[in-house]
């Protein structure tokens, strides 16, 4: 028997944004409160070979409040992870701002 050695895998060009520079990009989501909302919302960024800074998830009756913290992005490649996860048929809203901006956005409404 011998150790291997677990190794990061090698994040994943922004092949529309190369010459961007990266930002932090805080995702705020309203879903429902179904088992498998936080697994799908967080496949986006896994997909990505991207693993998120900091992850936040309150549930509130049958809705579930995530905030998810994620750095190593251009500003287009947030907006475009951002745009799938606001598809998710169970996903009510999600707001997108730069992490280091005092306040959020007014809220968007995902299409039902």
């Amino acid at each position: 028997m011998h150790a291997v050695e677990a190794t990061q895998p090698a994040a994943r060009v922004d092949a529309w944004a190369v010459n961007s520079a990266h930002c932090q990009a805080h995702y705020r989501i309203i879903a429902e409160a179904e088992p498998d909302v936080l697994c799908r919302v967080l496949n986006y960024f896994a997909l990505q070979c991207l693993t998120p800074r900091q992850v936040h998830l309150d549930r509130e009756d049958d809705l579930l409040s995530l905030d998810i913290v994620m750095d190593g992005l251009s500003w287009h490649r947030a907006q475009v992870i951002g745009e799938k996860i606001r598809n998710l048929i169970s996903v009510c809203s999600l707001d997108l701002w730069p992490a280091d901006s005092a306040q959020p956005p007014a809220r968007l409404a995902a299409a039902q």
